[in-house]
C-alpha cells in the first residue's frame, strides 16, 4: 500500500521550510503555501508545489501542516484563510507551533466541529533539527489520530512522543521544555554576569562551570555567545519572551504558582523593552550587565 501522502504544508519560515523539503524527501506531496513568494519557490524547486492560496493547499490534502508563529496565526489560516473549509472529511490537522495549551483546546473543538482532527503536535530544535530531520515532536491526541500521522511526523524528527490522548498535552509538554530552557538561559547569564563584575576571566569562568555539575545544555550552547559583542542570531530574546509568557499561562491554568519562570520572564522582557528583542537570546546577560553597571 502506497503511504505518501498529500500534504499542504502552511509556514515555510526557517524552520519550516526545511521541515516541507524534508517531507518531499521522503516521497510526499507537498503543496507549501507561505506569504513569502520566494519561500514557495524555493520549495518547488525541491520538488513541491507552489500553492497560490491556502485554500488550494488544503483541497484533497490528507494532513495540513501548520508551522506558523502563534495560535492565533493558526486560527486566520484555519477560518479566516478558508484551510479548514477546504480540508476534506476527516482530514488531519497538524498544529507544530508552540502555543498555550488552552488555545490549542479551543481550536481542536473548531477543527471537530468541522468533521476535521486537530494534532497538537509542537517541536523543539530549532533550524538546525528541522534541516536534519532530529526534531522532538510532543503530540497530544487521540491514539488513532496519532497513528494516522506518526509516519509523516518522523520525517520531520526522530523523537517522536506521544504525551497523550487529549489536545493540548503536547503543549504543555512544550510549554514545560521552554520553561526549563528559559530558566537555565537566565541563570547562565546571571553567572556568567557575576564573573565579569567580579573581575574573573569570563573565557575560563565559562569553561569550569561547563565541564562542572553546575551546567547545563543552555550553558554550553549559549555561554560562548554570551562572551561576543555582537553573537550570531540563532533564536532571539523575544522567543523567550512568548515561550515563558506560554509556560506562565499553562501555571495559571491548573491555578499553580511558577516563581522561576516568572521571574526569567521578567529578565527576558527587560532586555527585549531595552530594545534587544531580536537580538540572539545568548543577549539575556546584557539585562545583567544593566543592572548592575557591568560595561
Amino acid at each position: 500500500m502506497n503511504s505518501n501522502k498529500t500534504i499542504a504544508f502552511v509556514g515555510l519560515g526557517s524552520m519550516g521550510l526545511p521541515m516541507a523539503q524534508n517531507l518531499v524527501k521522503a516521497g510526499h506531496s507537498v503543496r507549501g503555501f507561505d506569504m513569502r513568494t520566494e519561500a514557495m519557490d524555493t520549495l518547488a524547486a525541491a520538488g513541491g508545489v507552489r500553492a497560490e492560496s491556502v485554500q488550494v493547499a488544503c483541497r484533497g490534502a490528507d494532513i495540513l501542516v501548520l508551522m506558523v508563529v502563534n495560535a492565533d496565526q493558526a486560527r486566520t489560516v484555519l477560518i479566516d484563510a478558508g484551510a479548514l473549509a477546504a480540508l476534506p472529511e476527516g482530514a488531519h490537522v497538524c498544529l507544530m507551533a508552540t502555543c498555550p495549551p488552552d488555545a490549542v483546546k479551543r481550536l481542536s473543538e473548531e477543527v471537530a466541529a468541522d468533521g476535521k482532527v486537530l494534532v497538537d503536535a509542537p517541536v523543539s530544535g530549532g533550524v538546525v533539527g528541522a534541516k536534519a530531520g532530529t526534531l522532538t515532536i510532543m503530540v497530544g491526541a487521540p491514539k488513532p489520530s496519532y497513528d494516522a500521522v506518526a509516519s509523516v511526523l518522523r520525517t520531520m524528527g526522530d523523537k517522536l512522543y506521544h504525551c497523550g490522548p487529549e489536545q493540548g498535552q503536547g503543549a504543555v509538554v512544550k510549554a514545560i521544555n521552554q520553561l526549563l530552557c528559559g530558566v537555565h538561559l537566565a541563570a547562565a547569564g546571571e553567572a556568567l554576569a557575576l564573573g565579569q563584575k567580579a573581575g574573573v576571566d569570563t573565557a575560563t569562568l565559562l569553561e569550569i562551570v561547563s565541564g562542572s555539575a553546575a551546567s547545563s545544555w543552555m550553558l554550553k550552547d549559549r555561554g560562548s555567545r554570551m562572551l561576543m559583542e555582537e553573537p550570531p542570531v540563532t533564536s532571539a530574546v523575544d522567543i523567550f519572551v512568548k515561550d515563558l509568557g506560554i509556560a506562565l499561562a499553562a501555571g495559571r491554568s491548573v491555578n499553580m504558582g511558577l516563581p522561576l519562570a516568572a521571574a526569567a520572564h521578567q529578565v527576558f522582557l527587560s532586555e527585549s523593552g531595552s530594545g534587544n528583542g531580536l537580538a540572539d537570546d545568548s543577549q539575556v546577560i546584557a539585562a545583567y550587565r544593566r543592572l548592575n553597571g557591568i560595561s
